[in-house]
């Protein structure tokens, strides 16, 4: 079964930058579309950002967009999560998981790693 750790959250002040990692157990990451989620209290699980298996395609939501850029190592079984230019609205819960392709936001594992905080003091 393939586990999920996400790490790399803090507490940051508006206009600084965070480098979120999610490091997946199992041989067959290399075979998964990846992506980021973020979860505020009280509301569902948003998606952020996708990237293909390979690595040269990516996808990012509107409100990050020039911001935030996910990234992979396959060779670590990682993939990142680069957020520049904080905004407090950033603040959440960040996790990771597969999504079926790029163009979706419907993730594949059942079960979810820990997440990590961030937090965007103003």
């Amino acid at each position: 079964q393939v586990q999920l750790v996400e790490s790399g959250g803090g507490l940051v002040q508006a206009g600084g930058s965070l480098r979120l990692s999610c490091a997946v157990s199992g041989r067959t990451f290399g075979t998964y579309t990846m992506a980021w989620f973020r979860r505020t209290p009280g509301k569902a699980r948003d998606f952020v950002a996708a990237i293909s298996r390979s690595g040269p395609s990516s996808r990012h939501v509107d409100s990050v967009k020039g911001r935030f850029t996910i990234s992979r190592d396959n060779a670590k079984n990682t993939v990142y999560l680069q957020m520049n230019s904080l905004k407090p609205e950033d603040t959440a819960v960040y996790y990771c998981n597969a999504v079926t392709s790029l163009e979706s936001s419907n993730p594949i594992f059942e079960s979810w790693g820990p997440g990590t905080q961030v937090t965007v003091s103003a």
